[in-house]
């Protein structure tokens, strides 16, 4: 059964999920209060890498939500609302070592049974299709219909759209709830309330506070790099370079095993701008947002031995951000259990890019009594038994 949108709405947080439930709400015509304890994009959605993908990804619900994500993108894009924003091209699985090429063919397997166009690459092939690989690279397999977008532009693109202008370093202290407790009249602030008639948490590790979830929500760090442009270089490659151990790193091919104190998985990644990003790390590090010489001389060196040729350009930027992640490995997307007009979508760590778009438009098909575009029952909020409101 559908519902009218609200009438007003207050969005907890400014990244790339707050911004797409927000542009996706006012298109109703709801009147949105979108804040933010800093600025828009200031935290994990303006230290991504970028990536609108599925080739880590493994048969699941993540996947099934990865694929309606880069699909969304691509409407996106052809409205106009991401031209020129959104770079539609391949990942390319590179496997370097026999170890590397066993679990890149299990993956691969994975991938086409989930529908993925995928295509295997021997080592002519691969040289043909990317003559700058090194000797190292034995095998690849090529994920069609894949994509990149650089956060901070898909946010300014969502609110502007949407002519929202964010609330920026106004902290949301806890939820002002109704007597009863079961709805939500609002949040508190910094600079006192505000009301509406409906809240979504999109605050990314702000989200932990506010939710009672500091057991369940945990900041995972990662650092990146980017060179000087070489426009030669970059348009000779098709695509993103993803190694084999990037599989490992990211626990794709480990289920229900944490990822390492300081995991590396390469990625490649030409940018529009001639330039490369490199990466990068996954580290249960706390808070830390700095780099460290270890990662970023780590990252350099299997970067060049992929791609020999990068050992000729200038690191101009190595950065690094904590993205939120969730213990199960699921995000939170969904009704806050007890509270009939609270919702939370926040714990991407790094798929925020790619799924936040359409996580956006889904929470608002929920809170408009539509069948979401992607199935939220996995990522359910009312698993967490001990999720408690801040108020």
């Amino acid at each position: 059964m559908q519902s009218r949108p609200p009438s007003s709405a207050i969005i907890v947080g400014s990244g790339i999920v707050g911004a797409a439930t927000a542009y996706f709400l006012a298109k109703r015509g709801t009147a949105v209060r979108l804040v933010d304890a800093a600025a828009p994009a200031a935290e994990a959605t303006g230290a991504a890498d970028g990536a609108v993908s599925v080739a880590s990804k493994k048969p699941g619900p993540m996947m099934a939500a990865a694929l309606k994500g880069v699909r969304l993108y691509g409407e996106l894009a052809d409205d106009g609302i991401f031209a020129g924003a959104f770079k539609r091209r391949s990942t390319f699985i590179i496997a370097s070592s026999d170890e590397e090429g066993s679990v890149l063919e299990a993956h691969s397997k994975a991938l086409a049974s989930a529908g993925v166009v995928v295509e295997t690459l021997s080592a002519s092939g691969l040289r043909s299709a990317l003559p700058a690989l090194s000797p190292a690279a034995t095998m690849a397999v090529e994920v069609h219909g894949e994509g990149h977008a650089i956060g901070y532009q898909i946010v300014h693109r969502l609110l502007t759209a949407s002519g929202i202008v964010v609330e920026r370093n106004l902290r949301v202290d806890g939820l002002v709830l109704e007597a009863g407790g079961s709805r939500v009249a609002g949040v508190a602030t910094s600079e006192g309330s505000i009301s509406a008639d409906l809240v979504v948490i999109a605050a990314g590790n702000g989200s932990a506070r506010l939710l009672g979830l500091s057991d369940v929500l945990t900041p995972r760090k990662g650092q990146l790099l980017v060179t000087e442009r070489a426009p030669a270089l970059n348009s000779a490659m098709r695509g993103a370079i993803m190694s084999g151990r990037y599989l490992l790193s990211k626990g794709s091919q480990n289920t229900g095993h944490a990822p390492p104190a300081r995991g590396l998985g390469l990625v490649i990644d030409p940018l529009v701008t001639g330039q490369f990003l490199l990466g990068g790390t996954r580290e249960d590090h706390g808070d830390r947002e700095t780099n460290d010489i270890d990662a970023v001389a780590r990252i350099l060196r299997e970067a060049v031995a992929l791609i020999p040729q990068l050992a000729n350009l200038r690191l101009l930027r190595s950065f690094a951000g904590t993205r939120t992640a969730v213990t199960d490995g699921l995000p939170l997307v969904g009704k806050i259990p007890g509270v009939a007009n609270a919702y939370v979508a926040t714990g991407f760590e790094g798929d925020g890019i790619c799924l936040g778009p359409v996580t956006g438009k889904s929470i608002v098909q929920l809170i408009c009594g539509e069948t979401p575009d992607i199935d939220l029952s996995f990522f359910d909020p009312a698993r967490f038994a001990n999720l408690e409101l801040s108020a």
